[in-house]
């Protein structure tokens, strides 16, 4: 997609792009300004086999997400949004090209999609680009080393990607210049060469089948050239362990770094880097580990910070904090102890900082001074944020039960059961998107009570 057209569908209100994390600074899991369901209607229920780590990304008439399949294999799928599609998944990419598996959200810009693989328990990752049309891969940056893993979204800003990568820190390249064949070019010049490539391949294996039906192989993509993006800088590399997704504002990279209690490597801090050569700027050391990256409100980084990861087993007893940080000069502003991990980013709303817990909560915070102003109780525990619109959040449960909220004073709008509403249970664990008036969310049954039971990538629209 060219950049006029992409100007052309954000002018109309058709925004094509999501370029970070909840896709925008404040996180708001929204690509629109229009308001999500006021009375909960289930449009469509796709189920599945896979199970739905990751958020899903909205752009246009798609939705983009990776998937985990048996043993772990990796599966990145494109989203038909309509109610009627014929086919859910009008493509999807998974090995020999995704050598890991993966549980990043992508970022999608001007018509590409951006997304890393590897997850903690793997050594080694690889950052992707591929074309949102199609899924064909357009360049790959490998990530060799151990503990080395790209788990949180990229950021696209200035046509550079900023993305964190365990331990191998944090990573600045360029997204539309390459290497190809030992020659620097643009992207657009090895997109060229990569489409008259496939057009060569298939031209050959129709002659083949002529020849030889019964050996004649078709083609497949890692026959194709596979052009490699200028890398500008790293940043961290064995110091830090960033697995929580960057941000970029006012020409400086934010980064949640870990430190890993077992491994005993890693930094629990804030980090704020100079988006052109990946200089520290300044640091804010942290109580508890930044997985859900920072999110920016004027002048203001809000950060989330939790004592345990993902794992369902260590609830009981987790602690989080919501912290203040001044983007200019890196001093904390605010701290405010949470009785419960967040895992999730926290979502500024106006003048609220908007968060989930483990201890089964949906919070309001004053984003100037910390102090609270509205607890809701959905009676189990987040992983994911919310998705915010002008007047509601939007939040799902580890029981698999949507809570509507609203802005105002924290009062129950409405909820949904997805186990009764789609026929199948899910935990969810990816922060819902909020997209043209519809909510959209998807399950995982990795653990817990429904265990290996089939998921759903489900749509939520108004009655």
């Amino acid at each position: 997609m060219t950049r006029l057209l992409a100007l052309v569908l954000a002018l109309s209100g058709q925004s094509t792009d999501w370029s970070t994390h909840r896709g925008n600074a404040a996180r708001t899991g929204s690509s629109d300004a229009q308001a999500g369901p006021a009375k909960p209607k289930v449009m469509w229920a796709h189920k599945s086999n896979e199970h739905f780590v990751a958020s899903p990304v909205a752009a246009g008439d798609r939705l983009f997400l990776p998937a985990l399949g048996a043993f772990n294999t990796a599966s990145f799928h494109s989203v038909d949004l309509a109610d009627t599609a014929a086919k859910r998944y009008p493509w999807t990419k998974t090995a020999p090209l995704f050598r890991a598996p993966s549980v990043c959200a992508p970022a999608v810009v001007e018509g590409k999609v951006v997304l890393g693989d590897g997850m903690h328990q793997t050594d080694g990752a690889s950052l992707h680009c591929l074309r949102a049309s199609d899924g064909r891969a357009l360049w790959r940056l490998s990530v060799p080393g151990e503990l080395v893993h790209i788990e949180g979204s990229p950021t696209v800003a200035g046509g550079r990607v900023y993305v964190g990568a365990g331990n191998a820190g944090v990573l600045c390249v360029d997204l539309n210049r390459v290497t190809l064949e030992g020659k620097e070019v643009t992207l657009a010049e090895a997109e060229a060469a990569i489409d008259k490539k496939w057009k060569d391949l298939l031209a050959r294996f129709e002659e083949d089948k002529k020849k030889d039906p019964d050996f004649a192989i078709p083609p497949n993509e890692i026959s194709l050239p596979q052009p490699a993006p200028k890398v500008w800088w790293q940043q961290g590399k064995g110091s830090l362990h960033v697995d929580g997704p960057t941000g970029v504002a006012d020409g400086k990279v934010l980064v949640g770094s870990a430190f890993l209690d077992k491994e005993k490597l890693g930094e629990r801090a804030l980090l704020c880097l100079d988006a052109q050569d990946g200089k520290v700027l300044w640091k804010a050391p942290l109580k508890w580990n930044p997985w859900g990256g920072a999110t920016v409100a004027g002048g203001r980084v809000l950060v989330s910070c939790s004592s345990i990861r993902y794992d369902p087993h260590a609830i009981p007893g987790a602690k989080g904090e919501i912290v203040a940080i001044k983007l200019a000069d890196g001093s904390v502003e605010w701290r405010r102890e949470i009785d419960g991990g967040v895992l999730g980013s926290v979502v500024a709303a106006g003048e609220l900082a908007v968060f989930t817990d483990t201890g089964g909560r949906v919070q309001a915070l004053d984003s100037k001074s910390g102090e609270p102003k509205w607890s809701y109780s959905a009676g189990a525990a987040f992983f994911a944020g919310a998705a915010v619109s002008k007047d509601a959040a939007y939040a799902a449960d580890l029981k698999g039960v949507v809570h509507a909220v609203e802005l105002s004073n924290g009062k129950p709008a409405w909820k949904l059961d997805v186990a009764a509403a789609a026929g199948t249970p899910g935990m969810v664990y990816g922060s819902p998107v909020l997209h043209r008036g519809r909510l959209y969310l998807a399950t995982c049954n990795l653990e817990g009570d429904s265990a290996g039971k089939p998921t759903v990538l489900l749509c939520i629209g108004s009655e």
